[in-house]
């Protein structure tokens, strides 16, 4: 499930949208596996009377559990999203009730990676980013091509830094003032630093 473009500001583009990797999923997967195989064995191995249904029985209900374990995180994994847009980082989860961190990019200080061996093998990793906002810190896991994502991130901060634009373009305050109603509303800025950037632009 792609990210919802409505959630994005008129100025602002997707640069990368992505789902957690598949070993996300790899728990629930493995397990369902062996509740299928045991309920195999449980068929076909000569046991009568009270242990047979016993044994079928139990294996089928581990069998149901694993595929509805299985059911709840592919839902979780579709409805997961790391986005990287031209203006911010969005993460974003739920199911039915959504819930999610927004870290507009001038307020990224540092992205660091962490990866494992085996997440250098399937390519998967955390990144660790640290903001000037009241989270301080954020860290995401289950990144797909982490590095990659990383140097994107760093991409996307060198755009839209001071010189992103080139030193002699215009700006354009009635985008630019759209921007910050934007983070006011979604809490990003305060009221007063709101009124301070909107007096300097203003100004400008």
């Amino acid at each position: 499930m792609p990210f919802p473009q409505r959630l994005l500001n008129s100025y602002e583009s997707v640069v990368e949208d992505l789902h957690p990797h598949w070993i996300f999923l790899s728990g629930p997967v493995f397990a369902a596996l062996g509740a299928i195989v045991l309920t195999v064995v449980a068929a076909v191995v000569d046991t009568h009377g009270l242990l047979r249904t016993v044994t079928v029985w139990g294996s089928l209900a581990l069998l149901v559990v694993a595929v509805l374990a299985l059911l709840v995180r592919y839902l979780k994994w579709v409805t997961t999203n790391f986005v990287i847009t031209s203006d911010r980082l969005i993460f974003r989860q739920g199911v039915f009730a959504k819930s999610g961190i927004e870290i507009p990019l001038e307020r990224v200080n540092n992205v660091s990676l962490r990866q494992t061996f085996l997440g250098r093998l399937v390519k998967t990793g955390s990144l660790m980013i640290e903001s000037g906002g009241e989270d301080g810190q954020q860290q995401f896991s289950h990144i797909r091509e982490p590095e990659r994502i990383q140097n994107e991130i760093h991409a996307q901060i060198e755009a839209n830094g001071p010189g992103g634009g080139g030193a002699s373009a215009p700006v354009d305050v009635a985008s630019q003032l759209e921007k910050l109603e934007g983070m006011l509303q979604r809490g990003t800025l305060t009221a007063s630093e709101f009124a301070a950037q909107k007096a300097k632009l203003l100004g400008s």
